[in-house]
């Protein structure tokens, strides 16, 4: 078997675009991709998209799109993949695992969605497509709803963590100010996310908007090569680990607050790769609502049960601090088109360990984890990223 590594990558502006569709937005990423790797599109074996659709779009059968948008990918063949907000890590995966049993040299990732068309209403609708239908679609609010419970529960045992959760939002935007990808690039501050206005209204329980992340219209591509493909381009990033762990989709029938299977696969990937957490140099983690980042906080095991408050108290996850989260400003600030965010979280890993990530540079960067999850830590994705050229 021969590992799959990443050689180049595109990536969409995320936020409101002017794209009109998922077509337009994944051949703009695919052309960056597709030149940042220095190939053409014929000598792709494999496309793997990652869309979630469920309603955003009548078009569907997504991965045949990616060929509208690209001439020479006509016959090349394509999936496409759907694992709720998790979607692009599932891309991802189904990629690797095609190059690494030797059918393919060189694979297209291909992360998209397009979110702003929608009425708000429908949208809500749409994102709880991610729960339990049977038992959670009648949460008010809708999947900032099911968050809203967590976040309240979390109280309930915890302690009124309301500022901590603001110190969280206030970083992701602070970081989001040097990424030039980022739907919201403005830093707004610890008070203002820790004050309820008309401009920062409640959502959901204790959830303010700025504790949710963004609606956003993008895409992200990555391009695969086997290790042997990848010594003679021009980059290298490998996956020193690459993990899944999936929990029970209903939350009637587990304790939502432990992230089980976010902690299974931190640990499946700290294994495998071989590293402590102080080995990292960096975190992408999944703040789809801040309380998500505080709760992964604890499952990456930066924290115990309960102390996630403590993490971003005491300065540990700031951009300066002994493990910097999200320093392209996460979901909070990047935004979070569905099938695109564990794709735009790899990318934006990579150009780390490349020194190539301007503003949010993380100095002296050699090894990075991302977490990406769909649903409420249902389907559970780590990877353990390094620079090999």
């Amino acid at each position: 078997m021969t590992a799959a590594q990443i050689v180049g990558w595109g990536h969409t502006p995320f936020g409101k675009s002017d794209h009109p569709d998922t077509e337009s937005l994944m051949a703009a990423a695919v052309a960056d991709a597709l030149a940042h790797a220095g190939i053409g599109a014929t000598d792709v074996d494999g496309i793997f998209v990652g869309v979630f659709n469920n309603g955003f779009s009548r078009q569907d059968f997504q991965g045949a799109l990616v060929a509208m948008g690209t001439e020479g990918l006509d016959h090349t063949p394509a999936v496409r993949f759907e694992n709720a907000c998790a979607t692009g890590s599932a891309a991802l995966h189904g990629a690797m695992d095609f190059i690494e049993a030797g059918r393919g040299r060189i694979a297209l990732v291909v992360g998209a969605e397009k979110m702003t068309a929608t009425p708000g209403a429908e949208i809500g609708d749409i994102l709880l497509g991610a729960s339990y239908r049977p038992e959670e679609a009648g949460v008010e609010g809708g999947f900032a709803g099911l968050f809203g419970q967590i976040a309240q529960n979390y109280f309930q045992r915890h302690g009124d963590r309301s500022e901590e959760l603001a110190m969280i939002a206030a970083k992701n935007h602070a970081n989001g100010m040097a990424n030039p990808y980022a739907h919201m690039r403005k830093d707004v501050g610890v008070a203002f996310c820790n004050t309820v206005s008309d401009r920062n209204p409640r959502v959901a329980g204790p959830l303010r908007r700025t504790d949710c992340s963004l609606v956003s219209d993008g895409a992200a591509v990555l391009v695969l090569a086997d290790a042997d493909t990848a010594a003679d381009m021009q980059r290298a990033i490998a996956f020193r680990a690459r993990t899944q762990a999936n929990d029970i989709m209903a939350l009637s029938r587990r304790d939502v607050l432990e992230f089980r299977g976010a902690r299974m696969a931190w640990d499946k990937a700290r294994a495998e790769a071989g590293i402590t957490l102080d080995d990292l140099d960096l975190v992408e983690t999944h703040d789809c609502f801040t309380i998500a980042e505080m709760l992964e906080y604890e499952a990456m095991g930066l924290a115990e049960a309960g102390q996630g408050h403590r993490v971003i108290r005491d300065g540990v996850t700031r951009k300066d601090g002994r493990l910097p989260v999200n320093p392209s400003g996460g979901l909070k600030s990047k935004g979070h088109p569905i099938g695109a965010t564990g794709v735009s979280m790899h990318v934006m890993a990579a150009m780390q360990l490349m020194d190539q990530a301007e503003g949010m540079q993380i100095p002296g960067a050699q090894l990075a984890g991302v977490f990406n999850m769909g649903g409420a830590a249902v389907a559970n994705y780590v990877s353990i990223l390094e620079r090999v050229k």
